[in-house]
């Protein structure tokens, strides 16, 4: 592999099914995920974290924090400030009810995996540290589903802050895969008084890495990473500070980003829109190119 792009094994197998009418593809899950960034001298850094090897879905990666959408996210309304949901609903191309959901799952999971809560008191403030034990019974409790991010707010006396959030990109698993999500990316700037931590229980790593920096170990192999984990660094590394990448969001564009699939001259091609540097050739023999 000349670089560290994430490549399984049975992917051949499962494209050739999909082109013979062998498969059926999976609905994909909403997910949503954040690219956490805090100033350094020169460039942003971003929060990564590991998955752990022993992960049936990209595992020993290094990707951002995010997750599915849990059901409750988009129960019922929620403590918010910031843009409304029918602004968010505009932006992410969806209805209000699944806006809130997505933008929920963005910062509840920001919060089960790496501490970080983008929420205040007031609609114009944000916790400061959060990492006190009572502060981890609550995150467990989210993270075991004994309680929904709706009620941990309330019970807090919290408001999420959507306007710390800019929406960035959306990719969808390729139609091949098992598991599949229809994620939408997130930027963000770590809050005044917070730090990240380990708190998940699918990593076995985390660090900040500029955008650049990171890139430039995918280059070389050293690091393992999805199509779109490796593609929003590239895109993050032109900016100088956390607020800049927060100004470009507004101007991104989010429509999805899906990988195809097709048969062209005795190979199995598979692409990604927009995307050339991850197209693979993959010969019917199984061997990738």
């Amino acid at each position: 592999m000349a670089n560290g792009q994430w490549y399984p094994r049975e992917w051949p197998d499962r494209i050739r099914a999909l082109t013979e009418g062998r498969l059926t593809p999976v609905v994909p899950k909403r997910a949503a995920t954040v690219m956490l960034l805090k100033d350094t001298d020169g460039a942003p850094a971003v929060h990564m974290l590991r998955r752990r090897a022993s992960m049936a879905f990209a595992g020993g990666a290094y990707a951002y924090p995010g997750g599915g959408v849990d059901p409750r996210d988009d129960d019922r309304q929620i403590r918010w400030t910031g843009p409304t949901r029918a602004w968010w609903a505009s932006r992410l191309g969806v209805d209000e009810t699944s806006a809130q959901a997505i933008v929920c799952a963005a910062v509840r999971e920001t919060y089960e995996e790496a501490g970080v809560l983008l929420a205040g008191p007031t609609p114009d403030s944000v916790v400061g540290d959060t990492t006190g034990d009572d502060w981890e019974a609550d995150r467990e409790a989210l993270v075991a589903r004994d309680v929904s991010f709706a009620e941990f707010l309330d019970r807090r006396g919290l408001v999420l802050r959507s306007d710390l959030l800019g929406a960035w990109t959306r990719w969808i698993t390729p139609e091949f895969e098992p598991r599949r999500y229809d994620t939408w990316f997130f930027v963000a700037a770590l809050p005044d008084g917070q730090r990240t931590r380990n708190a998940s229980t699918e990593a076995d790593r985390t660090v900040w890495i500029r955008p650049g920096e990171a890139a430039d170990a995918y280059d070389k192999g050293d690091l393992l990473m999805m199509p779109p984990t490796i593609a929003t660094l590239r895109q993050l590394r032109s900016y100088d500070t956390a607020a800049e990448a927060l100004a470009a969001a507004p101007g991104r564009d989010l429509a999805p980003v899906l990988a195809r699939a097709r048969l062209e001259d005795g190979e199995l091609v598979l692409s990604w829109p927009g995307h050339d540097e991850f197209t693979k050739h993959i010969p019917t023999g199984g061997a990738s190119a």
